[in-house]
C-alpha cells in the first residue's frame, strides 16, 4: 500500500505563520490538519497548552493509582520500576499499566542499578534493535544487561569481570557515554599475610550507547591518585578523584584515554590482554584493562572542602563549597573558576536552626542560576558581573519563596496560678508545627518550580506540591497529595507533565508508590 501525496491547499503552513493564542482555536486547527509542520514548534504550543489547563483553577490531580513493593521504587520518563527492576508500569496512560514482568531470579542475579536509554534523534542506526529506548541493568553477577524499554527483552548482555565486584552506574554524558563502576578493592587476608599492599582502589568501564560501543576499562591506582583516594566518578567527560582529607581532584578523560589505552577493545572480538586470553564482554574472561594510567595526569582543578563536596555550573563557570574549616560549617561559597575569586555576596547562608539542613544547587535549566533552599525558604540566586567590571562578579537574589509562618507565638506564658514562665528556646526552622519546604524540583517541559511543603493537622503530616513559576517565583498552584507524610521515612515526588508520582518508604521496610493524574472537574452550569 502506498501513499498518496496531499494535494498543494492541504500541506500545513510553517509554525510562524501561525499568530492565533487560544487553547481552543489551536486545538480545533489540529482536528483539522492546520498546525505546524515543525515539530519542535508544534511540541513547545502543545506543552503551552498543557501547563495553561494545569494551571486552571477547574484542574485537580486525582489519585488514580497505588503500588507496594518489598524494594527500592525508581521512576524516570513515564516508567515506574519495582521490585529491584523486575518489574515496570508506565505512567503515560490515564491509570499505569505494566509494561513487562521479568522471571524471578535468585538474589545472587538481581538487578542492582540501571540507566534508562532514549532513543537517538539525530542519526539512524543500522541495527533497528539499537535505535529504541532501551534499560541498561547491572546485575550482582557482574553482567550489564541492555533490555528493551517497553518489553524487556533481552537485546544484548556483556560480562564485566570475574574478579571485581561491579556495582553502580552513572552518566558521564547523559544519553551519549556511561561508566561502570566497581566497590572498592580491599586488601585480601593472604594479600596481607603476604605483605603484599593492595593499591588498586577500584575498576571503571566506560562505555558508549547507541550502538552499545565499549570506551575502555581503566584501575584507579592509589599510587597514581593518591593512598587518601577512596572514590571516583565521571561527569562531562571530567573523573573526580574524592580522597579522605575532603579534597578533590578533577583529570580530563580524554586526556587519560589518548595518553594511557594501551589497544582498542569491541565487545565481541577474541583478545590477548594482560597474560589472558578470551572474548571481550563475555564469561569468564569479561573487559580487561586496556587504559594503564602509570602516571598522574595533569590536574585540571583542586578544592579541599568541608562537607558535600564541590559543584560545577553556572554562567559564567563558577563553583560552590563549603571551605574546610569547621567555622564555615553551614555555609556555601560562590567561586569563579577562572581565578578562585569568591563573588561579591558570594557566602550564603540561611544559619538554619532545623534538623535538617539547607541545600544548594544550579538550576538545572539553562539559566545559569542557583538554587539555594532550606526549611522555611528558596532562593533563587542569579551571577552578574559587577557594573564596570567584566572579570568581577556578585550574587543577586532573582526571587525568593517564602514559608508560611506563625511568628505570633508569646515568649512569655502565664500560668493557671499567675506565674510567668519566660520560654527558653526557640521553635526550630523545621519545627512540625510550622510549614516546611522539603523539596525543590524542576519541570523543564512546562517551566515551572514544583517544591513540596509539609504541615501538620493533628497527629499527621500533609504534603502538598506547590508550582511556581520559574521565572518569578509566583505561586501559581497548590496540590494537596492524599496520603500522610511522615517524615521519619524517606519520601520522593516526582512531577512528570500531567503526573505526580509519589514514592515513600513504609514501615515493616516495604515502599509504596502513589500515582496522581490532572482531571478537569465537572462544570457547574448545565
Amino acid at each position: 500500500m502506498c501513499a498518496l501525496p496531499s494535494p498543494p491547499c492541504a500541506q500545513r503552513p510553517p509554525a510562524c505563520t501561525r499568530t492565533r493564542k487560544n487553547s481552543c482555536a489551536v486545538l480545533t486547527s489540529r482536528s483539522n490538519g492546520s498546525c505546524s509542520n515543525d515539530f519542535g514548534r508544534l511540541l513547545g504550543a502543545n506543552l503551552k497548552i498543557l501547563r495553561n489547563v494545569i494551571l486552571q483553577d477547574d484542574t485537580e490531580f486525582i489519585k488514580v493509582w497505588s503500588k507496594t513493593s518489598k524494594s527500592l521504587i525508581a521512576y524516570e520518563s513515564g516508567r515506574i520500576y519495582l521490585d529491584n527492576y523486575r518489574c515496570c508500569y508506565s505512567s503515560l496512560l490515564p491509570e499505569p499499566e505494566q509494561l513487562y514482568e521479568l522471571p524471578k531470579t535468585p538474589k545472587t542475579e538481581k538487578i542492582e542499578d540501571a540507566l534508562l536509554c532514549q532513543s537517538p534523534l539525530d542519526n539512524v542506526l543500522p541495527n533497528a534493535s539499537e535505535q529504541k529506548s532501551c534499560l541498561l541493568a547491572l546485575t550482582a553477577h557482574n553482567w550489564l544487561y541492555r533490555l528493551s524499554a517497553d518489553t524487556g527483552r533481552m537485546l544484548q548482555r556483556v560480562y564485566l569481570s570475574s574478579r571485581f565486584k561491579f556495582r553502580s552506574l552513572g552518566w558521564d554524558s547523559s544519553q551519549e557515554t556511561f561508566y561502570v563502576k566497581s566497590i572498592q578493592s580491599k586488601q585480601t587476608t593472604l594479600e596481607r599475610q603476604a605483605g603484599v599492599d593492595n593499591n588498586i582502589l577500584m575498576r571503571v568501564a566506560v562505555f558508549q550507547v547507541f550502538p552499545l560501543e565499549l570506551v575502555g576499562m581503566l584501575e584507579i591506582n592509589k599510587k597514581v591518585f593518591g593512598k587518601t583516594a577512596v572514590d571516583v566518578l565521571l561527569s562531562q567527560g571530567v573523573l573526580a578523584v574524592s580522597h579522605s582529607s575532603k579534597h578533590v581532584k578533577l583529570y580530563s578523560f580524554e586526556y587519560i584515554v589518548n595518553k594511557f589505552r594501551i589497544e582498542e577493545l569491541a565487545l565481541g572480538q577474541q583478545c590477548e590482554l594482560n597474560g589472558g586470553k578470551g572474548i571481550v564482554g563475555e564469561a569468564p574472561y569479561g573487559i580487561p584493562v586496556n587504559i594503564h594510567i602509570h602516571e598522574c595526569p595533569p590536574v585540571l582543578f583542586e578544592m579541599s572542602y568541608f562537607e558535600n563536596g564541590v559543584q560545577i555550573g553556572g554562567h559564567p563557570w563558577h563553583y560552590i563549597y563549603t571551605p574546610n574549616h569547621k567555622r564555615h560549617r553551614g555555609t556555601h561559597h560562590i567561586c569563579s573558576i577562572t581565578d578562585g575569586a569568591l563573588a561579591t555576596n558570594g557566602v550564603q547562608d540561611m544559619k538554619c536552626d532545623s534538623l535538617e539542613a539547607d541545600w544548594i544547587f544550579f538550576h538545572p535549566d539553562d539559566s545559569g542560576r542557583i538554587v539555594h533552599a532550606g526549611p522555611s525558604a528558596v532562593n533563587v540566586l542569579k551571577i552578574m558581573a559587577e557594573t564596570g567590571c567584566d572579570w568581577k562578579y556578585k550574587i543577586v537574589t532573582d526571587f525568593s519563596i517564602i514559608a508560611a509562618r506563625d511568628n505570633s507565638a508569646p515568649q512569655v506564658i502565664v500560668t493557671s496560678s499567675g506565674r510567668t514562665v519566660k520560654r527558653r528556646f526557640q521553635l526550630l526552622d523545621d519545627d512540625p508545627a510550622q510549614e516546611t519546604f522539603r523539596m525543590v524540583k524542576y519541570e523543564d517541559e512546562l517551566d515551572l518550580l514544583a517544591v513540596i511543603d509539609i504541615t501538620h493537622t493533628e497527629d499527621e503530616g500533609q504534603g502538598h506540591l506547590r508550582l511556581h513559576d520559574n521565572k518569578t517565583g509566583i505561586l501559581m498552584k497548590r496540590v494537596p497529595l492524599k496520603e500522610p507524610w511522615d517524615v521519619t521515612y524517606s519520601h520522593e515526588v516526582y512531577f512528570d507533565r500531567d503526573t505526580i508520582i509519589h514514592t515513600v518508604q513504609e514501615k515493616n521496610n516495604t515502599f509504596c508508590c502513589h500515582v496522581y493524574k490532572m482531571k478537569r472537574r465537572p462544570s457547574d452550569e448545565p
